[in-house]
């Protein structure tokens, strides 16, 4: 049976590999991190769950590519014999120095500040793309079936007690509503196979993994989920969960449309691979009727009216992600016109 991190010898044994000491005081933040103040200043010692060596290793060459290619994008130190993974124990660990930074709601941020973060990631999606193997470019994605949903919305309704308290009563209600919308929409279902650009992405892009300093973005945290998907799947996931509401007030669409306004002057896809990713997760979330369980009291509500909000504006919302692709060619169109004339 392995030790934990926290026993002394165990983390001592560790810091050993980086020439490091145990310090008489340690920080532990959570999520397997550890911070240690040394003489070069304060590092991170990450313990890596539930991912192989091999995955490890590949994250670390990325992270290293795109932080010399300028990127703010925090570097594995390499322990003494040279390499970024140390195990030991049976437990993997790497270190990074401490970056000082503090997170911002995606709502507080100016549309400048806007254009800029989708520009971020659209210099993500370019490194990547160049520096990863190539992927294939039709990929089969999962789709939720409207009939499996509505089978789930049946099931939880038939397991809710009698007498009903007022989560219960709320939870029928939801559920009622959204088998009702289901059944009117079940023709919107996205198709499983669509020929997009494919390839590496973050795979969490979100507030909780952006450090800002006092000129921007100084990290962009959370490297665990790289994987290979749709790049427009990224970017309409990252611009919801950053200008969306979470519940009736839906999402900020100028925001949306300055994030993706920036993404496209680095990195450009075009409009309709966009509104699919974007119809393609309104549909997820539409599919979603676990929110209404009493393990999720606390969200469902904000949930539901958030996706009722989605759908009552599906047109609007995937006009905005689309329109810096839109204005361009009618301003392109324009020009053409007025040379002819």
């Amino acid at each position: 049976m392995s030790t934990p991190l926290s026993s002394d010898d165990v983390r001592s044994r560790v810091l050993r590999r980086w020439g490091l000491t145990v310090p008489e005081e340690c920080d532990e933040p959570g999520g397997g991190l550890t911070r240690l103040e040394t003489a070069d200043g304060p590092v991170v010692l990450k313990e890596l769950l539930d991912l192989d060596r091999r995955q490890i290793l590949f994250q670390h060459r990325v992270a290293l590519a795109l932080a010399a290619a300028g990127l703010p994008v925090p570097e594995p130190i390499p322990a003494a014999n040279g390499r970024t993974l140390v195990t030991t124990n049976g437990r993997r660990y790497a270190l990074y120095r401490w970056i000082d930074g503090r997170h911002r709601n995606g709502l507080d941020l100016s549309l400048p500040a806007c254009q800029e973060l989708g520009g971020l990631l659209g210099r993500v999606h370019r490194e990547l793309d160049r520096m990863t193997p190539p992927v294939q470019q039709a990929l089969l994605i999962p789709t939720p079936r409207a009939r499996d949903a509505i089978a789930t919305a049946d099931r939880l309704l038939a397991g809710l007690p009698h007498p009903r308290d007022d989560f219960d009563s709320l939870a029928e209600r939801h559920l009622r509503e959204r088998r009702e919308l289901l059944h009117d929409l079940a023709d919107h279902q996205p198709p499983e196979m669509e020929a997009v650009a494919v390839g590496y992405v973050h795979g969490d892009f979100h507030a909780g993994n952006l450090l800002f300093g006092r000129l921007g973005i100084v990290a962009i945290l959370g490297w665990d989920r790289l994987k290979v998907a749709p790049f427009a799947a990224e970017l309409v996931r990252a611009a919801t969960s950053l200008f969306g509401h979470g519940d009736e007030h839906g999402m900020d669409l100028e925001r949306v449309t300055a994030f993706v306004r920036g993404h496209a002057a680095v990195f450009e896809l075009d409009a309709a691979q966009i509104q699919s990713a974007a119809h393609r997760l309104w549909w997820e979330r539409l599919c979603d009727v676990s929110v209404f369980e009493r393990r999720h009291l606390d969200q469902g509500p904000s949930a539901a009216a958030f996706v009722q909000w989605w759908t009552t504006e599906l047109e609007s919302t995937l006009d905005a992600f689309a329109a810096p692709y839109t204005s361009t060619r009618r301003d392109a169109q324009d020009d053409e016109i007025l040379e002819v004339s």
